[in-house]
């Protein structure tokens, strides 16, 4: 039984964790750690902590951690100790120093790391990886994605400038809060082994970190020597809120729609688009779905659909992306990311 759960962090992310928490474990002890401290009781907790010391104390068993991803290893750290299993939401952290180092540790203390791109879990997007999978386009031969949302119209409750989105600091840009993208390219279409990439600030936006990422990415070979190339486009500046992922391939175009939960197919010599699936979710689904694989995986000893390396990888991607604009855009492979290798 999980009885003791720690909620780290309560912005948007943190206030629905801990909803979904209540509503899988009703009878479990669940605490916010909040870094000012405060004597409101949110709803659906138990209470709230504004030290490590507190939490030390509390011991929980599992924790989601939720506060800036700047903060996400410091924070893990701590809780790994303890034995605390964690779910760390997307991006993993907010670099690749430490990431290393908190895995390892995971594994020597047998901690289960997760990585919240809870994407993977919409029945949407399963349908449309296994889709490629069954070869319904056949071979494909490029990939395009694009996320884009206008960042002050993303949490119109609150100003643009204030948010994680909007600072270096704390983890913003577009790589980082759009990570979802790379993460559920690499699950579909395999490993990514080298990018070029263009970062800017394109708006007036007021905010410190990049505002538009176009990449190119090469995913491994096949056994062939084939190598499937993709195109992902991040921005926080488009007013038509999109989220597409298009595989073509031989035989048609096969094509994911996050917004309305669609895919859709457009076969070879076809005149039009038909669609083959469609599943609106609400917009706490993938979460219960995200908790009930940790759940299992703390209770019943599964296996984490993503882990604390799938957060890696993503993490690698970005650094990758962020060096090859720093030269102008050159292929960068990131094989060559020697910094990894002493976490820093």
């Amino acid at each position: 039984m999980i009885n003791r759960i720690l909620i780290v962090g309560y912005g948007s992310i943190g206030k629905r964790h801990l909803r979904v928490a209540r509503e899988l474990m009703p009878l479990a002890d669940i605490r916010i750690l909040r870094h000012q401290t405060t004597d409101e009781n949110p709803e659906y907790a138990n209470g709230c902590f504004s030290s490590i010391e507190d939490v030390i104390r509390f011991n929980p068993q599992v924790a989601v951690i939720a506060n800036p991803a700047s903060f996400h290893i410091e924070t893990a750290l701590a809780l790994v100790v303890l034995g605390t299993h964690l779910l760390i939401e997307k991006p993993l952290s907010a670099s690749l120093i430490g990431v290393k180092e908190l895995i390892a540790i995971c594994k020597e203390r047998q901690v289960y790391l997760f990585t919240g791109y809870n994407l993977r879990f919409l029945p949407s997007l399963q349908r449309f990886k296994l889709l490629v999978d069954e070869g319904v386009v056949g071979r494909v031969l490029s990939v395009r994605c694009e996320m884009g949302q206008y960042l002050p119209s993303w949490r119109p409750d609150r100003d643009y400038r204030q948010t994680v989105s909007a600072k270096h600091e704390l983890g913003g840009g577009v790589l980082l809060e759009l990570s979802h993208e790379l993460d559920y390219l690499r699950w579909i279409f395999g490993e990514i082994c080298w990018i070029s990439a263009m970062i800017s600030r394109q708006s007036g936006l007021e905010i410190n970190v990049e505002d538009t990422a176009h990449l190119t990415v090469g995913f491994n070979p096949s056994s062939d020597g084939r190598q499937l190339i993709g195109a992902i486009d991040l921005d926080f500046i488009r007013h038509d809120t999109t989220r597409i992922c298009t595989a073509i391939g031989e035989k048609g175009s096969l094509r994911w729609n996050g917004l309305t939960g669609e895919v859709l197919l457009y076969k070879a010599g076809a005149s039009n688009w038909d669609k083959l699936f469609q599943y609106s979710s609400n917009r706490d689904e993938s979460y219960i779905a995200e908790w009930q694989n940790f759940i299992d995986c703390v209770v019943g000893d599964k296996s984490p659909f993503i882990s604390g390396e799938d957060g890696l990888e993503v993490l690698k991607i970005i650094e990758g992306a962020k060096r090859s604009s720093e030269l102008g855009g050159v292929i960068f492979e990131l094989s060559d990311l020697r910094a990894y290798e002493v976490g820093s």
